[in-house]
């Protein structure tokens, strides 16, 4: 078995346990968590998300590094100049997207604001919680649908 063989089958492992714990997250977690009453809300959310977010990082890095792996081997660059390949930018862009929220916006900035946030008003932070997943899930099944079918040689362009 070559390294690219390995490296696609990392790549889709990571891919399926990542957005599979987005789509987790988005459609049964935060629903549960908000169906709560006000009072348990961040405590249920924080006791989940503190097991969840770690594997996230994660899977989110062994999706990157063999992405990368992929790209460089296989010799793909150019492919990011030619918009057939328009799933390869939604990729990047996607992983790009979950790698700021998760290395950076998340631990520096969105867990000390959020907190307060969800103690002053609990059904608002977990809308806009909510929201964002939905948005973050669509992009990311796009996302995959494009390069499943673009892997395969369909492009709309």
């Amino acid at each position: 078995m070559d390294d690219l063989t390995i490296a696609r089958m990392i790549h889709i492992l990571a891919v399926i346990c990542w957005i599979g714990g987005v789509a987790f997250a988005t459609t049964v977690v935060i629903p549960s968590v908000k169906a709560l009453p006000s009072s348990e809300r961040l405590t249920a959310f924080h006791r989940i998300e503190s097991r969840f977010a770690p594997q996230a990082r994660i899977w989110l890095l062994f999706a990157g590094a063999s992405g990368l792996w992929m790209i460089q081997r296989g010799g793909m660059w150019d492919r990011f100049g030619d918009l057939h390949f328009w799933w390869m930018h939604a990729m990047l862009c996607v992983w790009s997207i979950f790698f700021v929220v998760l290395f950076i916006v998340e631990p520096l900035i969105l867990r000390r604001r959020f907190e307060v946030w969800a103690a002053r008003s609990p059904d608002g932070a977990f809308r806009l919680l909510h929201r964002a997943h939905v948005l973050l899930l669509g992009l990311s099944l796009v996302t995959v649908i494009g390069a499943v079918a673009g892997s395969r040689g369909f492009s709309p362009l």
